[in-house]
């Protein structure tokens, strides 16, 4: 988001932003399949199913990336087609997420630890 935001206002270049997040496209996809696949073997069916869609959205994305860009972030078309405006809304609903899988796990983690 801070990445983004700093294109935005031309603090950095087009270039330089894209080979920063195009860094953590393929560690992200990893990641997130592997969360997703860790939580259907535990037999965890509502986290798994709350994670499927985003980790399904990261794979379509990175599959789906044209023969001649860069990377999922290319300098050349960040600025076209309002593409900067729904890269930050991508960020910010994948920070919501993480937000709040953040907290559904600190809770389920306290509910097994705690007394009763």
């Amino acid at each position: 988001i801070i990445t983004l935001s700093d294109l935005e206002c031309d603090y950095i270049n087009a270039r330089s932003c894209c080979s920063k997040l195009n860094k953590w496209v393929i560690p992200e996809v990893i990641g997130h399949a592997v969360v997703t696949v860790l939580m259907l073997i535990s037999l965890h069916w509502f986290i798994f199913l709350l994670n499927l869609p985003i980790a399904t959205w990261n794979i379509y994305r990175f599959i789906m990336v044209p023969s001649g860009n860069m990377g999922v972030f290319d300098p050349t078309e960040i600025h076209n087609r309002g593409q900067l405006k729904s890269h930050m809304k991508e960020a910010m609903i994948k920070l919501g997420f993480h937000l709040l899988c953040f907290f559904m796990y600190l809770y389920r983690l306290v509910s097994k630890i705690a007394p009763k």
